[in-house]
């Protein structure tokens, strides 16, 4: 027992060797385990001994048992008397080792520090609502505050390494630049030079600027007068690029320009100079105020064809207008043509050699005693499923006559164009690393990373202007989410989440103040 007390009585026997149960003694703990409940002890002559009456097992009916004489032989049961008072025993601390729940055999019971800190905590959170009121629900249906996103991509990144040594020419000067990715470099600096016929391709741009022409439309007529066959009879002397026309001959706007630029006839560059303006002295007003629209600082035109060597420009100001007028599509076709029909003289060659070499597909050349070999060059590179444009000019290259002229300009086009070949390539740009990351209001946060590396196609040393947009992550983030993307030199990479930022607590939603 709990007391450490015990009184042992002696066991009844009912002479066959067996033990009989002893009857309850008075005072004695209730055999239920149940809370002791405090009865007034009666004195002890006021107490009735009955008879032990055997007990009777839970859940069975009693069954009456008839009436049977005393035990033989067996003195009747002294009567005891009950329990005294037991002293309080101390609590003693019990030694550590394995409970029920411990080994296996059930679960833990709830200890009074538990279900008091439990209390607790369910005490706190009534009064908190109880206190927020309807506060409570406003705070915990609100919507959540959007997360926000932060990346360190620069607006410009450079292909890593330098760019190699270009070949150059030793004489004159040259200039050279990939449309759509940016200028290589040129050579000769801004010397300015006699340019020859290239002088015309500033007439055609006058002229479809004045008067466009769309796919196949011949555009207006031109009638020739006795003072264009004058023109043209008084040039021949001077050895000039002519074609004979005759008085009364109807041209087309598009005839006019297929004489000009591919057999660089400078009778043609004169009619159509009048045929604009009126007069020579008006169309090269024109011509220059085109050249100052285009920054081209370094040049001045005194005739449509070129003829006179006081026509100069730079190789690079030829560059940007090259490049302007290959936005006229009927100047690009009539450029790459090798030969074309016109009245009178039928069929027309052009004199730019390089025609389907290298990709040239245009534009002009030019060559003269003071300018020497010239050409301004226009060529189809494809890198990748890119398609390019490379733009130069390789300008006073030198020759005793117009073929030993071209013949060595042509061979420093080539030169320059192999190296560009070699050079432009596909160049990884942007890792595909984390570059930003994505913050919740709650301060859950994740890092963002480009889908794939970031490749475009340039050379080593070039600056790529990147743009980075975002489209906004929302307020719940997950894994893989897109949330913007990079861009450079029209590549797009998506910028993606590389985890979930879940979601806020209940208490966060609670005391937010935002």
């Amino acid at each position: 027992m709990g007391s450490g007390l015990m009184t042992q009585a002696a066991e009844p026997n009912d002479g066959t060797g067996r033990e009989t149960p002893a009857p309850p003694e008075s005072g004695s703990r209730p055999a239920t385990g149940s809370a002791r409940v405090p009865v007034p002890r009666p004195a002890e002559s006021a107490v009735q001994h009955s008879p032990p009456q055997p007990p009777v097992r839970p859940g069975r009916a009693t069954v009456p048992v008839p009436n049977q004489p005393p035990f033989p032989n067996h003195p009747p049961i002294p009567h005891q008397p009950p329990f005294p008072q037991q002293p309080a025993v101390p609590h003693q601390p019990q030694a550590p080792g394995p409970t029920t729940y411990q080994s296996g055999g059930g679960t833990a019971p709830q200890t009074p520090r538990k279900s008091r800190r439990l209390a607790a905590v369910l005490v706190a959170v009534f009064l908190l609502v109880a206190l927020l009121g309807g506060g409570a629900a406003v705070q915990l249906t609100r919507d959540l505050p959007a997360a926000t996103l932060t990346t360190g991509v620069a607006g410009t990144l450079k292909i890593p390494g330098s760019l190699p040594e270009m070949p150059w020419p030793a004489r004159g000067s040259a200039e050279l630049m990939v449309e759509g990715l940016g200028r290589i470099g040129g050579s000769g600096g801004a010397r300015t030079e006699p340019i020859g016929s290239v002088a015309k391709v500033m007439t055609a741009y006058v002229i479809l600027k004045n008067h466009p022409l769309e796919g196949d439309d011949e555009g207006p007529g031109l009638t020739v007068t006795a003072a264009d066959v004058a023109d043209y009879n008084s040039r021949i002397p001077s050895g000039q690029s002519l074609v004979r026309v005759e008085q009364g001959e109807k041209l087309t706007e598009r005839d006019a320009l297929e004489a000009l630029m591919l057999p660089s006839a400078n009778n043609i560059a004169h009619q159509l100079a009048v045929w604009d303006a009126g007069d020579l002295d008006g169309f090269l007003e024109k011509m220059n105020a085109a050249a100052d629209e285009l920054q081209m600082t370094d040049t001045e035109y005194t005739d449509p064809s070129g003829f006179l060597p006081s026509t100069t420009s730079t190789a690079a100001d030829q560059v940007k207008l090259a490049r302007a007028v290959l936005e006229f599509e009927v100047f690009a076709d009539i450029v790459e043509l090798r030969t074309a029909q016109i009245p009178v003289v039928g069929t027309i060659q052009n004199y730019n050699a390089l025609l389907g070499v290298d990709g040239v597909f245009g534009i002009k050349t030019g060559s003269t005693d003071q300018a020497g070999g010239n050409l301004v060059f226009a060529s189809r590179l494809k890198v990748g499923s890119r398609e390019l444009v490379i733009v130069g000019a390789v300008f006073n290259q030198p020759g005793a006559n117009t073929p030993e002229q071209l013949a060595a300009v042509n061979k420093e086009v080539r030169k320059l164009l192999a190296a560009v070949r070699r050079t432009v390539k596909e160049y990884q740009l942007l890792a595909a690393k984390p570059v930003g990351r994505v913050e919740t209001a709650w301060g859950a946060s994740t890092t963002v990373t480009p889908a794939s590396p970031l490749k475009v196609v340039g050379w080593p040393g070039l600056s790529v202007k990147v743009e980075t947009t975002t489209a906004g992550p929302g307020a719940r983030v997950g894994a893989g989410q897109v949330v913007g993307e990079v861009q450079a030199s029209g590549v797009r990479v998506p910028l993606r989440t590389d985890g979930a930022t879940g979601e806020p607590s209940l208490w966060w939603r609670l005391t937010r103040t935002s």
